[in-house]
């Protein structure tokens, strides 16, 4: 079978008995990076015998063949470096053809950086839409949030600390300043921290150029201000 299983985003404390479980007991890993992977085997103090393969979105498509073929007679776990495989990360590719092919997928659920965000921006959080991480160039990221400009969900982002300050400007200047938002970074780590204002007041806060890898949650358009 394909085992598709989330990995921590930050505290290793997150991993779940079933992950453990999976390391320990897996013929074959795929993994985004093979270092990071036993870097965390290494952390959770777990042992493994399973043969290491690279799945990256660099190779993904070329690996396919391989690895179904692997999961047709034995298991198979699949990990992204943090996270849920496929999920703004590799392994959607080999999902979709290992369905095609008829082989048992299972998943062992764990951290999102998504829901994590989510849960702790006081933004609605009964409809979302999660849109990934921002585009680079800012044509591209203007018309991205030009794009959604009427979306009435919930929107969470993924992007990275040189070009937080740009997004939240240019989300401003999409969505309004009055929109109200959060920024999240360092979620589960040490020093995690959320700050939660209108679009005006994040791009200030902006201006300390935070660090870390950023959840950005926008309420949708209709969201009331509340004082």
């Amino acid at each position: 079978m394909l085992i598709v299983a989330a990995t921590p985003i930050g505290n290793l404390a997150d991993a779940s008995p079933r992950l453990l479980a999976a390391l320990t007991e897996a013929s074959y890993i795929a993994a985004e990076d093979t270092r990071t992977l036993l870097n965390l085997v290494h952390g959770l103090g777990v042992r493994h015998e399973a043969k290491l393969f690279s799945l990256h979105e660099h190779n993904e498509s070329e690996r396919l063949t391989q690895l179904v073929d692997l999961a047709k007679t034995d298991s198979v776990l699949v990990v992204s470096d943090a996270g849920m495989p496929t999920v703004s990360d590799p392994g959607f590719q080999l999902v979709r053809a290992a369905a095609e092919a008829g082989l048992e997928i299972t998943v062992i659920p764990g951290p999102s950086a998504v829901l994590a965000a989510l849960a702790v921006s006081g933004l609605p959080t009964d409809r979302f839409t999660f849109e990934g991480f921002i585009p680079r160039k800012d044509g591209e990221r203007r018309g991205h949030f030009d794009s959604l400009a009427a979306e009435p969900r919930t929107m969470v982002f993924f992007e990275s600390p040189h070009r937080i300050h740009e997004s939240l400007k240019t989300a401003a200047e999409v969505f309004g300043n009055s929109r109200r938002a959060s920024v999240s970074r360092e979620l589960t780590k040490k020093f995690e921290h959320t700050e939660r204002g209108t679009l005006a007041e994040l791009v200030e806060w902006a201006k300390g150029e935070p660090k870390g890898e950023f959840v950005v949650v926008i309420a949708g358009a209709g969201e009331l201000i509340r004082d």
